[in-house]
């Protein structure tokens, strides 16, 4: 279950160990029927990369396995059977299994603020890239023309929440596009555009080496972009954001926290993410939303059901620490996965998570990175390089790959694409039940 990074690595290693095996039926069920490049959404939002580029039909990357494309309504582990949800115009579907791999992913975590769940810009889903993109195009087609300055300022102030990767690649993103499309707008200028990155911790992109966030946090406000360190967002109405100082509660005595207001149109939140709620909901037992496994990945009260990447409290035994929800954490696991169910099919021993991270990289502007391969930390044009390199060479299929490289090369000779497309939003399907026998119709 799932389409992600985990889904998609574990379904083609199993397709792998019994691809000869005509007894073995491998089922993948996924809300969408892609694969989603999640490193490249920022710049999805950017308009430097087509949309359609960074998404990978799932039906073209496997072989044996069977795909469904739904949503996932019910797990139940003791009757060893998944249910999906049907629509007006589909049935809902049960499926069986003797092994199951869930890979769920996670959603967008508020963390119970009911205000900016209800007014923020979210970047986790391809829609959400799309719908960044169109606002901020929005933002300056209003603002050309606004002759209230006030008015002005706050429709061309944009604020981030979040100093991780997503948070900060996404403020970087949108700082080059509004300084790369402000030229076709007479009435905009350099210093009316106002990019604000608020963060509750002391750093960015915590996990980084110190040396590396330092750097990324000058090269930011070096661009222009306002890091804000130690805030946190109260409330955000869609017009004002709310922000206090972040408390440390093991100070003593604890300062009395100050306020701040920024007036803004578009606040985009990358804060953090949490498993989604069919896990929370299910039979499986969780903590801090995640589902408790083994050192082999499997569920210890559910026998043959694994769990891997962002709904997997895995434990990494070199620090005793949770993984992080990354995508390389997140194949690591489908691998070691992915074996194991073969490992007990054939009666071999299983394997415990060993997964090593190669390193972390992240792209803050144009043609300026921040790398940590193997320990080697790298900075600037040469970890954009690298991180153009590996990111291009981990797109699964080729035609995607030269779509990307020419997005990038266009890039560097023509202006981005300021064309706003307007997106119709429909109600959700309704999930209607199947009846097996009515006795009275009224």
């Amino acid at each position: 279950m799932g389409g992600g990074f985990a889904g998609v690595e574990c379904t083609q290693k199993l397709e792998s160990y019994f691809k000869n095996n005509s007894d073995v039926a491998i089922d993948l069920v996924s809300e969408d029927n892609f694969l989603l490049f999640t490193p490249m959404l920022p710049q999805v939002a950017s308009a430097m990369i087509e949309t359609r580029h960074i998404v990978i039909p799932i039906r073209t990357i496997i072989k044996k396995a069977t795909f469904h494309e739904g949503k996932v309504k019910n797990i139940d582990p003791y009757g060893k059977r998944v249910t999906l949800y049907g629509t007006n115009e589909k049935r809902g579907t049960s499926l069986n299994y003797d092994f199951l791999v869930v890979a769920l992913g996670s959603q967008t975590n508020f963390f119970g603020n009911q205000t900016v769940e209800n007014h923020a810009y979210t970047m986790k889903t391809l829609n959400d890239a799309v719908v960044v993109r169109n606002r901020i195009i929005d933002m300056l087609e209003q603002a050309d023309n606004e002759k209230d300055p006030i008015l002005k300022k706050s429709l061309l102030t944009f604020v981030v929440v979040g100093g991780g990767f997503a948070g900060i690649e996404t403020a970087g993103e949108i700082h080059d596009f509004l300084h790369d499309a402000k030229k076709f707008y007479p009435h905009i200028t350099q210093d009316d555009i106002n990019v604000i990155v608020i963060e509750s911790l002391p750093i960015v992109l915590p996990g980084f080496s110190e040396k590396l966030a330092t750097f990324t946090k000058e090269k930011l406000i070096q661009k222009g972009i306002d890091i804000r360190l130690n805030t946190q967002v109260v409330t955000f109405d869609g017009s004002e954001v709310i922000t206090k100082d972040a408390v440390d509660p093991t100070k003593n005595p604890v300062k009395e926290p100050s306020m701040d207001a920024i007036e803004t149109k578009t606040l985009i939140w990358t804060a953090g993410v949490t498993p989604v709620d069919t896990i929370k909901n299910s039979m499986f037992k969780t903590e801090r939303g995640k589902v408790i496994v083994n050192e082999n990945l499997e569920v210890p009260s559910f026998p043959g059901v694994f769990v891997i990447g962002d709904c997997s409290l895995a434990i990494d035994p070199s620090t005793n620490k949770p993984y992080l929800p990354t995508a390389q954490n997140a194949e690591g696991q489908a691998k070691t996965t992915a074996y194991n169910i073969f490992a007990e099919f054939y009666g071999k021993p299983k394997k415990k998570i060993d997964f090593v991270s190669k390193g972390q990289m992240a792209i803050i502007g144009k043609r300026t990175a921040i790398a940590s391969i193997y320990g080697v930390n790298i900075h600037g044009f040469l970890a954009w390089c690298i991180w153009r390199t590996v990111y291009v060479r981990k797109i699964p299929k080729l035609n995607k790959r030269l779509r990307i490289l020419l997005d990038w090369t266009a890039d560097l000779l023509f202006d981005r694409d300021i064309s706003r497309l307007k997106i119709i939003r429909k109600d959700q399907p309704i999930d209607y039940k199947e009846l097996d026998e009515v006795d009275d119709v009224w």
